[in-house]
């Protein structure tokens, strides 16, 4: 490990902690706050082992995907345990965006949109993630996110309009 590529990570490191807290603090729910420190700890267990696949410019939705994937896991596994510790399989757990969206018209709409529509919109309004990061969050052109976005904007303002 060269001192120069330890240096990079650090400073890769003091850029995209703070928005994968802040990501991954918004999404826990129904883990316990006291895993934060761990889920970041495994964020950056990945981005060390994939630091030469972080693309340039784009470190913090790169980051923010990342985060996404280790969280999804983690939640997961807290679903296995709890089904197995009650002899039972439990349905879904609310997510995070239910257990705080406290606007009854907003929740509605956003529980008609596909899964994919609420983490879009999630990511541009939450995360403040544009078309060019949302590019690199999800692997496609800038143009394609655009649209992506611009699309689900739509379908979340014509529930909103069938619910007014």
């Amino acid at each position: 490990m060269s001192r120069a590529r330890e240096q990079d990570f650090r400073a890769l490191a003091r850029r995209v902690v703070p928005e994968v807290g802040l990501y991954l603090r918004r999404r826990l729910f129904p883990l316990p706050v006291a895993d934060l420190d761990d889920l970041v700890e495994e964020v950056l267990i990945v981005l060390w082992r994939r630091f030469d696949d972080v693309p340039a410019g784009g470190e913090v939705p790169w980051a923010i995907g990342v985060a996404r994937n280790v969280l999804r896991n983690a939640q997961r596994g807290a679903r296995r345990a709890e089904a197995r510790a009650s002899g039972h399989v439990t349905g879904a757990a609310p997510s995070a965006e239910e257990a705080v969206v406290a606007d009854e018209t907003v929740r509605q709409a956003l529980a008609r949109l596909g899964e994919a529509d609420r983490e879009l919109l999630a990511l541009h309004a939450w995360e403040g993630l544009g078309a060019t990061d949302l590019a690199v969050y999800y692997g496609i052109s800038e143009n394609a996110a655009a649209v992506r976005l611009s699309r689900a904007r739509a379908r979340f303002e014509a529930q909103m309009a069938a619910l007014s």
